[in-house]
């Protein structure tokens, strides 16, 4: 039990480059395994996966990646959208305990503080190019990943709107879960590809790429490798203010009572 509460305690996502080594065929198919050994309604298994090793493949995913990131952060979508999760002081996500802090965010966009929200500040951003220098090292994160998996539903259970398709997405959840505890014990990094759904038709690039069924539905895309030599993923922090309180998400009996005992953190062997 300790050594799972380790890999849990310390996975997360992994924002910086890879290293650039294939990822070994036992290693693929462990992870394939494990995705695979996850719950699903009536054993549906309504998942498939497609593992791309192509450089030609990946390079192209990253072109559409890193073009797509440029297209979002200049036409001002990128920050509409997500303007709820920022956060703009630690005194903020202190009392939020959730979003990011934008001295985590690229560093091109910290000078920015406060003014991504404004149409002066996106006008500034868009004269010093600031969306392209982003896309670009976003372009170079994806096209330096030996390895990307893409993940599918079969159409015949993911039908929107029917209960089978919030069955199939639950599974598919639990699935990606066990990939990426996976990776945390292998050593590896993972991260979600995430810029090519926010700009109409750059989905659909990545699904002819993919050479996906009719049958089947693209639902996500991650890179995946091992860190880089020395590179260790930060010890616990258990002070951090990046996660809310249980009394926050955790209710006792009733929705009416949170629970308040656990907001103590508890240190590794207690």
């Amino acid at each position: 039990m300790p050594d799972f509460l380790d890999v849990l305690r310390r996975r997360k996502t992994t924002n910086g480059p890879l290293d650039p080594r294939p990822v070994s065929e036992e290693h693929q198919r462990l992870l394939m395994e494990v995705a695979a050994r996850a719950p699903s309604q009536l054993n549906s298994q309504p998942w498939r996966f497609v593992l791309v090793e192509s450089r030609d493949t990946i390079e192209r995913i990253a072109a559409i990646s890193g073009s797509s990131m440029t297209t979002a952060m200049s036409n001002g979508t990128f920050f509409e959208r997500y303007k709820p999760y920022f956060r703009f002081s630690q005194a903020e996500m202190e009392r939020t305990r959730s979003g990011m802090l934008f001295d985590k965010l690229p560093a091109p966009l910290r000078p920015f503080t406060g003014q991504v929200f404004t149409p002066g500040g996106q006008k500034l951003m868009n004269a010093m190019r600031v969306p392209q220098l982003l896309g670009e090292e976003n372009r170079k994160l994806v096209a330096g990943s030996p390895l990307l998996l893409g993940v599918m539903l079969d159409r015949a259970e993911y039908r929107p709107g029917e209960l089978s398709s919030f069955y199939s997405v639950f599974s598919m959840g639990a699935a990606m879960e066990n990939v990426w505890l996976t990776t945390t014990a292998l050593g590896m990094g993972i991260q979600f590809i995430s810029f090519p759904m926010e700009v109409p038709g750059r989905w659909e690039r990545i699904v002819e790429l993919l050479r996906v069924p009719a049958e089947l539905e693209l639902m996500a895309v991650y890179r995946l490798g091992y860190l880089p030599e020395g590179s260790k993923r930060p010890p616990i922090d258990w002070t951090s203010h990046e996660r809310r309180l249980p009394s926050q998400y955790v209710f006792r009996e009733t929705c009416d009572e949170p629970e308040s005992r656990w907001d103590e953190p508890q240190h590794p062997g207690e």
